[in-house]
């Protein structure tokens, strides 16, 4: 059985954190994945976590801070026993927008990541969509990311991948060896759960996670973090999600 984690994300639109870590400890999870905007306060983030007997495995820190405060992201690493740190996102205005411009993007990201590497922290990018659509050279940008190093990770957002138009599968077997972790996110049928912008729970939508369980489990990955960009019910979404995950 896999590592089932879950992303905080999914919940930031159903306030208090406390109430959510409450809920998600009823529902058996035992560790989720930060993101930026919660690390405000440590001691207190500390606290509501041990209070449910919680553990942040893994956490998402915006590439700024990681390039221009590292000291800061070791602080938040080793407040709360982050064993795992992704930068999630780069805004269209930053993007790169060819083939050179994303390799130095790539090589940025890896040395921003040494700090945290010297800490023996695993260190990754987050995908979207947009790394998964060719440069006018013909290169895929997720390509040239983790080809930038040997020990350039991964935390492959399967449900970015479909939507790309990607089989996962193809890429979990593509870059199993630098796979820490993979967001487990599930895409409603055509039409449906428009006002969860077609994101549906995770067993509940298209996904054949039969058959991407299957290659995650083949390839050694064991780190497995529930999420859903935009659920009307976190709590729905959690408890179903939690039930699929280990069913499969």
């Amino acid at each position: 059985m896999p590592r089932i984690s879950y992303q905080l994300y999914c919940s930031r639109n159903h306030p208090p954190l406390s109430e959510t870590l409450n809920m998600l400890a009823e529902a058996g999870y035992r560790e989720v994945e930060g993101y930026g905007a919660l690390f405000t306060d440590m001691g207190d983030l500390k606290a509501m976590l041990d209070a449910n007997g919680l553990r942040m495995t893994s956490a998402h820190i915006g590439f700024d801070m990681i390039e221009n405060d590292p000291k800061g992201v070791l602080e938040i690493v080793k407040s709360l026993g982050i064993a795992k740190v992704f930068a999630p996102f780069v805004g269209p205005d930053d993007r790169p927008t060819d083939t050179a411009r994303w390799q130095d993007f790539a090589a940025r990201l890896h040395r921003a990541g040494a700090p945290l590497r010297a800490a023996g922290v695993q260190f990754g990018w987050h995908n979207h969509d947009f790394e998964l659509d060719a440069t006018p050279e013909g290169d895929i940008p997720l390509d040239l990311i983790a080809d930038a190093a040997d020990d350039m990770m991964l935390e492959l957002d399967l449900g970015w991948v479909r939507a790309a138009g990607h089989d996962p599968v193809t890429w979990i077997n593509k870059y199993a060896g630098k796979i820490a972790a993979v967001h487990i996110k599930d895409i409603a049928p055509d039409g449906a759960c428009t006002d969860e912008d077609g994101w549906a729970d995770v067993g509940h939508g298209i996904m054949d996670w039969a058959a991407i369980h299957t290659a995650l489990q083949a390839a050694g990955i064991d780190h497995y973090v529930a999420e859903h960009d935009n659920p009307k019910d976190d709590k729905r979404f959690a408890v179903r999600s939690l039930a699929a995950i280990q069913s499969l």
